[in-house]
């Protein structure tokens, strides 16, 4: 089946060619049962497209030409692998556009502020990757002196990831891209809310690599996700989403004792201190939510701390930013804040609403304005909320909403409020902000999460070593390291010289 990969900037078109497919041993197929689900544009409700409902046959298959793939992939030179994966980054650096257009259409998230910015990353992450082949290295070790011991770093072999839906491009780019150059095959199992544009950059790759190397399926996580993980060729999985659906991950992968690396979410703590830079944190804070994404981001700073001689006045600026911000139509270059992805995380973000409202002494500040156009009426669009006069203890304060809700509490004692913001099932981020250098010190000391910054909150980057503690997950992905250590077994050597 032949879907061009010449630059389309029509999504709408792009997604009618891509509709029923997945990209599986080198070509475009659609499910062996030929059974498929609805793609909706999140901003109007509308079917935009189909998308393969893939099952454990359509695994096997993928699997089977990854296996094959992988055995000549792992022979080549690691630098040439590597020239291969950063030419991949090059030629999707040339469909930015596209992708970005294509993203904000089946994810609701604003082309200008958040979708176009995500594509130039994918692109940067192969890249990046693509030139840390060199160091694949391993190690002499003195244990002998009439003995040669060495250490070589070897693929695993056929990798398993699976992505969510909040930021598929970026997250596909940081497993797939480490686990290519360390000689590895990859299946994808993509988000059933948003199939399409990783299947678009899983085509546009497959111009480049190995038929095989590289494949993708649309699918259900019963249906799909389980029987990769469940596969006995696949012998590593990535896996990110829920705490829920990660522990089922992590059981079955337990189940054939392979490496597995989880990416759960988070509840993540702001702590702005009374001496810090106002317009640096209103800024922060408003980046650190990720309202432009409508709070659905793992490393949303949705628990704000903020102390008590500077409380109203933080809470006042930042309703005034994010009044001044526009939700509306995710391809109109005028928007800020685009919609929630889907129904049910629509009506999950509501109760969390309701929730925050029937809680004893909140008051909920509602931001923005809603979209005017009729077009729009049946979008999942949601006004980011502030919720002030609660407590870290209650339940708005302490689970994963992943919409456009945030807390902002109160503190005056330092020990407190580090406690308060350690106090919490999650680990994946933090931050504080404050011009102090031996408090900013203290603090990154002791907050018990895996991505800690100061005076600034940035979104995950190449090179920056990206991974939660407690139900945050396992392991780190974005560096050198992820590539080292979680795809990638070390043998060690000896020769006996005598």
């Amino acid at each position: 089946m032949s879907v061009s990969t010449s630059i389309e900037l029509d999504p709408f078109k792009l997604a009618q060619a891509l509709s029923g497919l997945n990209f599986v041993a080198g070509e475009f197929r659609p499910a062996a049962s030929g059974k498929t689900f609805a793609v909706n544009n999140p901003a109007t409700g509308q079917e935009v497209a189909r998308a393969p409902f893939s099952e454990k046959a359509d695994v096997d298959v993928a699997v089977a030409a990854a296996k094959k793939a992988q055995k000549e992939w792992a022979k080549l030179p690691a630098r040439n692998r590597g020239k291969l994966v950063a030419e991949c980054g090059r030629v999707l650096s040339e469909h930015v556009e596209e992708l970005g257009r294509l993203i904000a259409l089946e994810t609701g998230k604003a082309l200008r502020t958040e979708s176009r910015i995500e594509a130039s990353v994918l692109a940067d992450m192969f890249v990046f990757f693509g030139g840390l082949a060199s160091e694949l290295k391993g190690e002499t070790v003195p244990f002998h002196p009439d003995m040669m011991t060495m250490t070589v770093r070897e693929p695993v072999g056929v990798v398993g990831a699976i992505i969510p839906w909040n930021v598929p491009l970026l997250l596909m780019a940081m497993k797939a891209a480490a686990a290519l150059v360390a000689g590895n095959a990859v299946v994808v199992k993509s988000a059933e809310e948003a199939p399409l544009t990783v299947l678009r950059v899983t085509q546009i790759m497959n111009t480049v690599l190995p038929s095989g190397l590289f494949s993708i399926l649309a699918g259900f996580g019963p249906e799909c996700g389980a029987p990769l993980v469940e596969h006995p060729d696949v012998k590593k999985v990535t896996f990110t989403g829920s705490v829920e659906t990660g522990k089922i991950v992590y059981k079955a992968a337990a189940e054939k004792l392979i490496p597995v690396t989880l990416e759960l979410g988070g509840k993540s703590p702001m702590i702005i201190c009374a001496d810090a830079d106002m317009d640096k944190a209103v800024a922060g804070a408003i980046a650190g939510m990720r309202f432009t994404r409508q709070g659905q981001s793992c490393t949303a700073s949705s628990r704000i701390f903020v102390h008590e001689s500077i409380h109203d006045e933080f809470v006042a600026r930042v309703r005034e930013k994010v009044d001044a911000m526009v939700m509306g139509d995710p391809l109109d270059e005028k928007t800020d804040i685009g919609t929630i992805i889907s129904d049910g995380q629509f009506d999950r973000v509501k109760s969390y609403i309701k929730l925050g409202r029937e809680t004893k002494g909140a008051t909920e500040i509602v931001l923005s304005a809603m979209p005017t156009d009729a077009k729009l009426d049946k979008g999942f669009f949601v006004q980011p909320r502030i919720f002030t006069g609660i407590t870290n203890n209650d339940r708005i304060a302490r689970e994963e909403i992943f919409g456009p809700v945030c807390c902002v509490i109160k503190w005056s004692d330092f020990d407190e409020v580090i406690a308060a913001a350690n106090d919490s099932d999650y680990g994946l981020a933090a931050t504080i902000w404050t011009t102090n250098l031996k408090m900013a010190m203290d603090a990154t000391r002791r907050l018990e999460a895996g991505f800690v910054q100061v005076n600034q909150n940035l979104v995950v980057q190449p090179n920056l070593s990206y991974g939660g503690v407690k139900a945050s997950g396992l392991g780190k992905e974005a560096s050198l390291e992820s590539m080292l250590e979680h795809f990638t077994h070390k043998k060690t050597i000896i020769i006996n010289m005598q």
